[in-house]
């Protein structure tokens, strides 16, 4: 197994040596131009973010779910992408789930030797009856935490997707992955702090992976987020802002369509595009698989 010193993720990094003998504004700009580079090695991974999105678009498509694995910071960035997904796309919890080394306590207490359990990792794996319709994405800074590494194997032995997110190009994971998404941040800011950079370059996938699935799972038309669920008096008042910009309407008329709607903001849009009743609209909206431009026939199969 790959050693401490040939990580990437924990080597000196020469530019931030004297970093504690620096005036507050000298270590805020030095952590600023580091971060600055992160963007460019998520860049790099474009094309292996873009076939993971396919991926698991396609197998949510087909009755799917997916699962973020990862322990420490990994597993608490993919516990937070995991728990956005309901009140931003407006689905159900099951759909996009996140595991955590140390369980549920891991999320705000240490839990550092639970990474070291690959069996527990592969116990998770059995216990969620992952199958061939799934989509596994481990995350691990180093690529070689075993209890990802034991999940992504258990994983790829049931026929799931394994897809394996990491910070060093050469990462364990990437043995049980069908595919591979390395962005090479070099070293951090403080020396093998990985909720720096490499945090920071996790955080930008995932944000891809979750965004860009839910767009082709038609949870958005245009660029707003239309299957969120109005349940509280900001989401209402952000539902009719919405119905406003997307079918060109005032207040007043989105306000009623919505209410014909019940509350159902694609119906809302769709029966103002196509100038139909809310059963109508339904209709239109099941033919398209749930895509509002597929539905109003702007996207063509």
């Amino acid at each position: 197994m790959m050693q401490i010193p040939e990580l990437s993720t924990e080597v000196l990094n020469e530019k931030t040596v004297h970093i504690d003998e620096c005036e507050t504004i000298e270590m805020l700009k030095m952590m600023n131009d580091e971060d600055a580079t992160v963007a460019g090695a998520v860049q790099r991974e474009l094309e292996h973010i873009a076939k993971a999105v396919d991926g698991i678009s396609g197998r949510l498509k087909n009755g799917g779910r997916l699962f973020y694995i990862g322990a420490g910071t990994s597993g608490r960035i993919g516990i937070l992408d995991a728990s956005e997904c309901p009140p931003t796309f407006g689905t159900e919890p099951e759909l996009v789930q996140a595991l955590i080394a140390g369980g549920e306590s891991a999320i705000t207490q240490p839990s550092e030797g639970a990474e070291d359990d690959a069996e527990a990792g592969r116990r998770l794996i059995r216990e969620h009856h992952i199958s061939e319709k799934d989509a596994i994405v481990g995350i691990a800074a180093s690529g070689r935490t075993p209890f990802v590494v034991g999940a992504l194997e258990a994983a790829r032995e049931t026929g799931a997707l394994t897809i394996g997110v990491a910070n060093n190009k050469n990462a364990l994971l990437k043995k049980y992955c069908k595919i591979s998404i390395i962005p090479d941040v070099g070293a951090e800011v403080i020396m093998g702090s990985t909720r720096l950079k490499s945090g920071t370059s996790q955080k930008m996938v995932l944000n891809m992976l979750s965004t860009a699935t839910m767009i082709k799972l038609g949870k958005v038309y245009k660029n707003l987020m239309v299957d969120m669920k109005p349940v509280n008096e900001k989401l209402l008042l952000r539902s009719r802002r919405m119905l406003e910009l997307a079918a060109g309407v005032g207040e007043k008329t989105a306000e009623d369509t919505l209410k014909a709607a019940d509350g159902d903001l694609k119906t809302a849009i769709v029966m103002l595009k196509t100038n139909s009743n809310s059963k109508t609209a339904r209709a239109m909206l099941e033919a398209g698989g749930g895509n509002v431009s597929k539905a109003i026939g702007h996207i063509r199969e």
